[in-house]
């Protein structure tokens, strides 16, 4: 029987690098156990609740913390913090349209939901792609 497991075992290793997610890799351990398993246990019936249950406790196990490390998280850049500074508005805003201001001593687009003109002061609320959000300094 346990060249039945080396064979499953390489079936389930090729599967895993054809693929980019993790797919199998916990059966391939499972597989591995039950190869072991075989030397000493005649039963396939009993190799194969080993692969199944030793695959699934490790799948729920180590799967989340998996998960959890190879979630890559966003790279922070230092145009966030604008948000919150006050800019001069360099190109007349219109009621969402872009317009321009001036923060930071460089220009950006920006949008709002109210009119400015060239000369108002603004807040910097948020930064949607590329344009930034203002409101009124108050």
């Amino acid at each position: 029987m346990w060249v039945l497991w080396l064979i499953i075992i390489f079936v389930l290793t090729v599967l895993e690098v054809s693929t980019v997610n993790l797919v199998s890799v916990w059966f391939i351990a499972s597989a591995l156990g039950s190869l072991i398993c075989s030397f000493f246990i005649d039963s396939f019936y009993l190799q194969f609740a080993i692969f199944v249950c030793l695959g699934l406790v490790l799948m729920l196990i180590t799967r989340p913390i998996l998960i959890k490390k190879m979630v890559k998280k966003p790279e922070e850049t230092n145009a966030r913090r604008v948000i919150g500074m006050k800019a001069l508005v360099t190109e007349d805003i219109k009621k969402n349209m872009v317009g321009e201001v001036k923060v930071d001593g460089k220009r950006w687009s920006a949008i709002s939901k109210e009119e400015f003109k060239s000369g108002d002061y603004v807040i910097v609320e948020a930064i949607e792609g590329v344009k930034l959000v203002v409101r009124k300094d108050e």
